[in-house]
């Protein structure tokens, strides 16, 4: 986990892979986050493929 909070807006749209290398976790970590609830993920249009706010990246670095 990085230490610094991450420097996103609040309202970007981030993929797995780049939500993982902001907070400095491996994407399988992210994975069990968002299945344990701790961070929330979007849809974009195909459903198939998830993204992340920065609000929520922002949001689960407080809560770590």
């Amino acid at each position: 986990m990085t230490p610094t909070m991450p420097n996103v807006p609040d309202t970007g749209r981030y993929s797995v892979m780049q939500t993982a290398r902001v907070l400095g976790i491996h994407r399988n970590t992210l994975e069990r986050y968002r299945r344990d609830q701790r961070i929330k993920c979007g849809w974009r249009s195909d459903k198939v493929t998830k993204y992340y706010t920065g609000k929520e990246i922002k949001r689960l670095w407080l809560t770590l």
